[in-house]
């Protein structure tokens, strides 16, 4: 690897990378690149067993850095050799494999080395992008894309152009018995994968962002959107316009209320309102106490 880079290599020179991660989903084995002195030190103590970096620092034992002048460039490189761009030859891609007793409906695309499972429902103009699994029994409603890239850049304000697109090498995984909504969007992973679980439930016009794993048997109502790099728990429920921020954990069993936002991890088994979003019953009781303010002012002022 660091041959194919061009890269200085530091530290442990007997390991053999067993994948490429961002820095939230980074597992042992991993590759995962920095090219900040703020992050330096983080991506140094994460799990991650190879660095690609653009300075020589202190590698702890077992652990090797792959040092080059641009190591974004490097992370593009190594995401263009193992999933290079395939163009289409038709609506349903050659590699794909489609299981017992599913239907594909008119206008509905299918990627290269991507798996559908048996009693799909696949309603018209649904498009699925490469790589992606889906499990059995699922629906699919019209107009949904399934596979995105994510929306991630690597943002530097020192070039002409601030962001740059980090191409996606992930997937989607949709495991059995999930239902998707028209007009929905889930991204796949940057690096990792994307993750419905069994038995999920999404209304329209849903978006998932990259890298979120959702638990079994969660409801997600209309207009939900949650970023990237989410972990939910099973059992969770989101109604209509709920917004959720990256990067966070939603135990299980939690409830959050309409049209609340979700800026930090909440704990399961409770029912959430507002923005940010807290325990309903209490943001209940502000509200009321809000709505009192200008009786209050008027006694206050005589």
């Amino acid at each position: 690897m660091a041959d194919f880079l061009g890269a200085e290599l530091i530290g442990d020179k007997s390991g053999q990378a067993t994948g490429i991660n961002e820095i939230h989903k980074v597992e042992k084995g991993d590759l995962v690149f920095v090219d900040h002195p703020k992050y330096y030190d983080t991506c140094i103590r994460s799990a991650a067993t190879f660095i690609i970096i653009n300075k020589a620092v202190e590698v702890p034992p077992g652990k090797a850095l792959l040092v080059v002048d641009q190591p974004f460039e490097a992370y593009l490189k190594i995401v263009r050799h193992f999933r290079p761009f395939e163009p289409a030859t038709g609506m349903i891609s050659a590699t794909a494999t489609i299981g017992k007793n599913t239907y594909l409906y008119p206008g509905v695309f299918v990627g290269h080395h991507t798996t559908i499972g048996d009693n799909c429902v696949i309603h018209p103009n649904v498009t699925i992008g490469d790589h992606c699994i889906i499990g059995n029994n699922v629906i699919i409603q019209a107009g949904t894309v399934i596979g995105s890239d994510a929306f991630y850049y690597n943002g530097k304000k020192d070039r002409e152009v601030w962001y740059r697109k980090m191409e996606s090498c992930g997937r989607v995984v949709i495991q059995d018995d999930v239902e998707i909504g028209a007009g929905c969007a889930i991204d796949r992973g940057v690096s990792h994968d994307t993750v419905i679980g069994r038995g999920t439930k999404m209304d329209n016009m849903v978006h998932i962002g990259h890298d979120t794993v959702t638990g079994k048997n969660c409801l997600f109502a209309a207009q939900v959107g949650i970023a990237g790099v989410v972990e939910i728990g099973n059992g969770v429920i989101l109604w209509g316009q709920v917004g959720v921020s990256k990067t966070l954990t939603i135990g299980d069993n939690a409830v959050v209320l309409a049209q609340s936002g979700v800026p930090s991890s909440l704990e399961g088994g409770k029912t959430y309102f507002g923005y940010p979003a807290e325990d309903a019953a209490l943001k209940k009781r502000e509200l009321v106490w809000v709505k009192r303010i200008p009786e209050l002012w008027k006694k206050v002022m005589g």
